[in-house]
């Protein structure tokens, strides 16, 4: 399919075509106020917004923001990516107040899951998002998973629907679109779909028994909105990544499960989309196949974005490859929620200190602990760092070290990249206790290699995983968090520290 150059003018800027092809994106932008030529653009039809870590500097400045942004239209979309755990925008400087999914899927209370689905709701409510690309639905049944893991409430199917379910009800309690993702179902997968496009191969049976179940389960719980996956599955569509297939998200998603809600595309600048079609024809094909969003914005934030896909989508129309009614329909969808959003009436605010609270709680729920350790004075936290994906960002801390040093004044910590050792970790350390902090060592072998030696010249070293915990546990003390959040790296501090 070719998209023609269709530059649009001063004469028809106002037409129900641009206006619609505007509606449908969901763009990003710089800087924490919003630029002249975004205002400019929502007078013009843009419905929604989407918001990064780059834009938010304290609850105070994004209320701001978003007030600003709604001067222009009362009703618009203003979405972030805030999952809690390892995903989180809205405390993108300090770690979020809220463990991951893999955390609640560890306790295994729905009721807990649904509370700080509400929290942490109403925390993006008080600041005018209304909208969250949350929760992952996947199922992590492939433990190498590199972009997912954590974010997954684990490998059960069944535990993966019934927390998905509760998250979509607590969230939207407080006032706050849901949006599930990533459809059909991204934790089978050994590629991060940023860098390239992955492929599951599995049968019709086994994604219908494992990967749409969850799915299901949110379309049940009432979730407003369905993220698409930048994913191949040969099994529903062997040309088109799910993302741009009409077989998946019109035949499927729509006519199969009954889905009437938004569907919004995962980031069209990923690799997956933008290195195979790019982001102006994989646009189109979006729109054409059945999704009625467009994400884009986290790699690309500009006004000459915006306005190649704006001109891609209306040349589409103009020439007959996209469907006039098609683009109509997804610009109606998006008003539409919007428009939900401005009637909906959160739940009131639960009485006494649960809700304030409820992120440590259900860290220290989380913990697996596994031996006993002495008493520590001052440790010697060495966190073994892999590359943080993009979708958690290298820009978040993680660990123990500073949480541990509140509890134990002198507490001294190092950052160890791969390719360093256990020799480098023991002469830092020195005679202090080693606390060995790590994130996914099943998957990262020169972790579980200066894990082992660690262990062997140190008996005494005490592991905290805070990823996916895969491999045995190992040292006098060891704790699983299921998350890298601060609060998971609290709680774990506390059983580290005796507190």
């Amino acid at each position: 399919m070719t998209v023609l150059a269709h530059r649009v003018t001063a004469s028809d800027a106002n037409d129900a075509v641009t206006r619609d092809a505007l509606a449908v994106l969901q763009p990003g932008f710089e800087g924490t106020t919003a630029p002249a030529w975004l205002l400019r653009r929502i007078g013009e039809g843009l419905t929604a917004v989407g918001l990064f870590g780059r834009n938010i500097a304290s609850p105070e400045q994004l209320a701001a923001l978003t007030a600003q942004l709604r001067a222009e239209r009362d009703h618009v979309l203003v979405a972030i990516d805030e999952e809690g755990g390892d995903v989180t925008r809205l405390e993108v400087g300090t770690g979020s107040s809220f463990p991951g999914n893999l955390a609640l899927g560890a306790v295994d209370d729905t009721g807990l899951t649904r509370d700080v689905a509400r929290e942490l709701g109403r925390c993006l409510a008080a600041c005018g998002v209304n909208l969250n690309w949350a929760p992952s639905a996947d199922v992590n049944s492939n433990p190498d998973n590199p972009v997912i893991g954590v974010r997954s409430f684990g490998a059960d199917t069944d535990l993966a629907a019934r927390h998905t379910a509760a998250y979509v009800e607590g969230l939207q309690a407080a006032g706050v679109a849901a949006c599930t993702k990533h459809f059909p179902g991204h934790g089978d997968t050994n590629v991060d779909s940023h860098h390239a496009l992955p492929r599951i191969d599995v049968d019709l049976d086994t994604l219908a028994a494992r990967e749409l179940v969850p799915f299901k389960a949110a379309i049940e719980a009432g979730t407003k909105a369905v993220m698409s996956a930048h994913i191949l599955v040969p099994a529903l569509d062997p040309t088109r990544p799910a993302t741009l297939s009409p077989q998946i998200l019109t035949g499927l998603l729509r006519k199969e499960l009954g889905y009437e809600g938004l569907i919004v595309t995962d980031g069209m600048e990923m690799n997956a989309i933008a290195g195979t079609y790019g982001i102006e024809r994989g646009s189109v094909l979006a729109i054409a196949a059945g999704a009625d969003a467009i994400c884009v914005g986290g790699g690309l934030a500009d006004e000459a974005t915006v306005l190649r896909l704006r001109d891609a989508l209306v040349a589409a129309v103009r020439e007959g490859t996209l469907p006039e009614e098609r683009l109509a329909d997804a610009a109606d969808r998006v008003r539409a929620l919007a428009a939900w959003t401005l009637g909906v009436r959160p739940d009131a605010r639960p009485e006494g200190s649960r809700a304030s609270g409820i992120g440590l709680t259900a860290a220290r729920r989380a913990l697996r602990v596994t031996g006993t350790a002495g008493k520590l004075d001052a440790p010697y936290v060495a966190t073994l760092a892999p590359v943080a994906n993009i979708a958690v960002g290298d820009e978040t801390p993680w660990g123990t070290a500073g949480e541990l040093a509140a509890l134990l004044p002198g507490t001294q910590a190092g950052v160890y990249p791969q390719g360093a050792t256990a020799a480098d970790i023991l002469a830092a350390a020195g005679s202090r206790t080693v606390v060995a902090v790590v994130r996914d060592a099943h998957r990262h072998p020169w972790m579980t290699e200066v894990l082992d030696t660690l262990v062997a010249a140190r008996p005494d070293t005490v592991v905290v995983e805070m990823g996916v915990p895969r491999a045995a546990p190992r040292g006098a003390l060891h704790i699983a968090t299921h998350g890298a959040s601060r609060v998971c790296g609290r709680a774990a501090a506390e059983v580290i520290a005796g507190a």
